[in-house]
Parts: C-alpha cells; structure tokens; sequence
C-alpha cells in the first residue's frame, strides 16, 4: 500500500502518523510462513466479500502478488501482525501459499488502525458502521480528535461528526445498515428521529417499499414522531403536533454542521415561511469577525476599509 500525503485520503496523515509517514513503503521483502502472520487486530473491516478474496486470488496467480503485505514483529519470536493488506493474505491463503512476501516495519497501535482505515476508504470497502467505528476507537482510545481524524482520512470534520453519529442509531437500524440495505443517506435522516421505536419502524418501511432517502427525509419531517391512531388522548396528541412542528430539517441540520466546520465557529441556519430563511454567524471579538468575514468573501476586511 502506498499512502501519499498529496491524494485526496491521507493528505493529512501526519496529524496521527508523524515519521512514518515519511518512511517509504518499500524496501527488503522477506518471505514469512503464513501462520505466522497475525490479522491486524485493530483492522476496522468486518466483511471481506468471497467474491473480491475470488477474484483477487485470480489475479494473483496469474501475474504473481505485485505489492507485499506490510507487517510488524510481536513479542513472540518469528511471529507477526499485519499492517496492512489483508485482502491480499486472504488470496494468497486461498490460493494455498504457505509462504507471502511482506516487509517488516516498527509502527505503533495507532499507525495500524489509521493505516487500515485508510487503505480500506481508499478502495472504498469500508461500510459507513465500519468507518464509525474505526474513528471511535481513535477518539477513545488514541484521544484523538475530530478535526485530527479528518485530516488524517481527507474528509471534512463534519463529514466526520455524520459519520460517528450513525452509532448512535438504534440497532435494528444499524444491522440493516450493516447488511446494505440501507444507504448512509437513509441512516443520517434517521439520526433526527428520537423516538427509537419510530426509528426502527421507519427503517422496515424503507427496506419494504424501496423509499429514496428524498422520501425518507420527507416522511421524518413532517412525522418525526410516530403518527397517531385513534387513541382519545387529545393532550399527547397536542404535544407529537408540538415536536413535529419543531422538529429539525435533517437537511438545514447537514448543511449547518457544514457551515461550522467551513467556518470554525457556531452556524445557526433557521427556516422561515415559505422557502426564506437566515443563516447567524456568531463571533467573539473584532479578530474573529475579521477571520470569518475572509473565509465568507475571500478578501481581507482591511483591504475593504481602506
């Protein structure tokens, strides 16, 4: 795997890897048994699918394996945990191997947990549950922040922010999400219902019926709350009419999230009647105005009180 600062993922990846970024993937190539080598533990895959491993070993064994795996020693004598490259393990394993060519580097926890997830975004493997769950093993156990993650990963801090909150949906809605059979867009307009019953409810409906997430995103706005039956209990039913009517656009919500990170600071984006609307932008001090007027208008504002 060769992770350069200047594509689009890992363009940032000295905020969490330091020198090793600047260690070049190549050098000597050793063959190691395979049961020796150790699955990365901190690999945020789950699912590799049979048909990728299939035709990769294919490929293998008709123009041999061009990159090696990268691997790192363990306690254990002549033992080893791999860095990065399990899809190619995984061939040369099915293709009955009993040796794979590796290069041995000395790299920290962290370095291949961002490594993996990196490889795997690059290649767009990761599933969005997978993802989240990689950047929370960063944010628990490395203390690492949002910002950090996504620099390190090429995305935007609020991008990040959607990514981490897709954990908090109920788990019916994950395991659908975790099986594809709702899209990360279906999901993120889930995150703005709170009744996590409705949630789920809402999940099944769109697996049935084939929703688009426009449907979905409509249906959780103008019902964020599970609709009333023909209960009598007119006070409850004031009360869902009142959270419905207040309820956040979780499309406003995106695009708010958006603003903050573009702008570094609180974005308030309100809807009006009709299609208006205004968007506040707070600030501290004459010197944060400043900062937030060259970010909005591209000028600086002492070249416009000149």
């Amino acid at each position: 795997m060769s992770v350069a600062p200047n594509t689009r993922l890992g363009r940032g990846l000295g905020a969490l890897l330091g020198d090793h970024l600047d260690q070049p993937v190549e050098g000597e190539v050793a063959r190691l048994p395979l049961d020796s080598v150790r699955p990365n533990p901190f690999q945020p895959r789950r699912e590799f699918k049979e048909e990728e491993i299939r035709e990769l070993a294919a490929s293998i064994s008709a123009n041999g394996l061009l990159q090696p795996v990268l691997v790192r020693s363990t306690p254990a004598p002549e033992h080893w945990e791999l860095v990065a490259g399990e899809r190619r393990l995984r061939a040369v394993t099915r293709l009955g191997w009993n040796d794979v060519p590796a290069i041995v580097r000395d790299v920290d926890d962290e370095t291949m947990l961002v490594l993996a997830l990196v490889e795997n975004l690059q290649r767009r493997n990761l599933g969005a549950l997978e993802e989240a769950e990689g950047y929370k093993v960063l944010v628990e156990k490395f203390k690492r922040t949002q910002e950090d993650i996504a620099l390190a990963v090429g995305k935007s801090r609020a991008t990040v922010t959607n990514i981490l909150r897709l954990l908090k949906l109920p788990a019916e809605v994950r395991q659908l999400l975790g099986e594809e059979k709702l899209t990360p867009g279906h999901a993120r307009a889930l995150l703005a219902v709170d009744d996590r019953e409705w949630a789920a409810e809402l999940a099944r409906m769109v697996v049935e019926g084939g929703w688009s997430v426009r449907k979905l995103e409509e249906t959780v706005r103008t019902n964020p709350t599970r609709p009333p039956g023909n209960d009598e209990d007119a006070p409850d039913r004031r009360k869902r009419r009142a959270r419905q009517s207040t309820a956040p656009d979780p499309v406003l919500h995106a695009l708010q999230e958006e603003l903050c990170a573009a702008l570094g600071t609180r974005v308030v984006v309100r809807r009006q009647r009709g299609s208006k609307g205004r968007i506040e932008i707070p600030f501290h001090d004459d010197r944060d105005l400043e900062r937030v007027f060259a970010l909005v208008s591209g000028r600086e504002a002492a070249d416009v009180l000149e």
